[in-house]
């Protein structure tokens, strides 16, 4: 066949029509893979920032949860005390001080023996317990009982900051600081992280802060409730049975009251232990009083703050408590419960704003 021009029948060549190859971003398969594949790693890095990073997230979010206790103070005051807001900020600052202050010098001073004693009481009884358990069959030979190290092992790895006494002065401080900085002035904080979101954003943003704040308030004030009243009738009804060390037992069941499910655990296994070494009719009446006081707090005190704040499952709450103390330590243990009332209001906002039930336009809630 000989090559020669084409002739007037021949159709002209198609013209050749570039696509894009797979490791090109205008393929639309390829950019959908791409924004995948930046969620996930997104989400990695986030992950590992929060675990490198537990410390200090842990301190700024104590500081956060101090500063809410002080707002919702100078709020109640303002209530009996029409006065600017600083004024009142510092009265409930100084109050605030001055019974920390009082606690602190009770404790070292009147209930220091008593503390030593403690754990000389709880070391003898839990040798009793193993001994018991030894003898059943139930434990191995040559176990020993050390408190220390089982308070440590039921709270969880402790993070640096926490590991010392100093550690422990130094971190209490820096909460303390950051929570009266963020409560001096918690608009401006506000306004500061909205700035950084769309502006059709910003109203939910003000409207599920607004909610935040409202539920945390009620919940630590309401635990502070349950702290005093669990604190002062395990005071006098150890007392009236004759327990020894009711003043130490109460301040510490009263503390430990912060802490749902995980306080009330460890408060009666000290209340109870304390009761037997003083003999069986005092065992028999700190159980009493443990589940007495635990059942009023429970059926009455509650119920009744639980109907003006976020409703958490006691299980939920457990699971974030165990999982908040592996991870970040004691302050994670302490913080697990209003991070998670907070979390699961923002969800439930977000799902709201979803059902457009939240207002839509721009602005700054009243």
């Amino acid at each position: 066949m000989a090559l020669g021009p084409a002739s007037a029948d021949t159709p002209p060549p198609e013209p050749h029509i570039e696509r894009p190859g797979p490791a090109e971003f205008r393929d639309p398969a390829v950019r959908d893979e791409f924004k995948r594949a930046s969620v996930w790693i997104g989400m990695a890095l986030v992950v590992v920032g929060i675990i490198t990073l537990a410390q200090p997230l842990m301190l700024i979010v104590g500081g956060m949860v101090f500063s809410v206790i002080l707002d919702g103070g100078t709020r109640l005051l303002g209530r009996v005390l029409p006065i600017r807001r600083g004024w009142r900020l510092g009265i409930v600052i100084i109050g605030a001080i001055a019974f920390l202050g009082w606690v602190g010098w009770f404790a070292g001073t009147t209930l220091a023996a008593q503390a030593e004693a403690l754990r000389a009481v709880v070391t003898v009884q839990g040798e009793r317990l193993l001994g018991w358990a030894t003898g059943l069959g139930l434990l191995p030979k040559g176990q020993t009982f050390d408190i220390g190290k089982q308070i440590a092992g039921s709270v969880g790895r402790l993070t640096s900051a926490v590991g010392s006494a100093l550690g422990a002065l130094t971190s209490s401080i820096l909460i303390v600081v950051i929570g009266i900085f963020i409560a001096a002035e918690p608009r401006l904080y506000d306004r500061g992280v909205a700035w950084m979101l769309p502006l059709r954003h910003r109203t939910y943003f003000y409207v599920i802060t607004n909610r935040v704040g409202a539920t945390l308030r009620r919940l630590l004030g309401g635990r502070l409730v349950g702290m005093a009243f669990e604190g002062v009738f395990t005071f006098a009804m150890l007392s009236l049975g004759g327990v020894p060390m009711a003043a130490l037992l109460g301040l510490i069941t009263g503390l430990l009251a912060f802490l749902p499910n995980i306080g009330a655990i460890v408060s009666g296994v000290l209340m109870v232990a304390v009761g037997f070494s003083a003999g069986n009719g005092e065992g028999l009446w700190a159980i009493f009083v443990y589940f007495f006081v635990q059942n009023v707090d429970g059926y009455l005190v509650v119920p009744y703050i639980a109907r003006r704040t976020v409703d958490l499952a006691p299980a939920l709450v457990l699971a974030a408590q165990l999982v908040m103390g592996a991870l970040f330590g004691l302050i994670g243990l302490l913080l697990a419960d209003p991070v998670l009332a907070a979390i699961k209001v923002t969800l439930e906002e977000l799902s709201r704003m979803r059902a457009g039930e939240l207002p839509t336009e721009p602005g700054e809630p009243i």
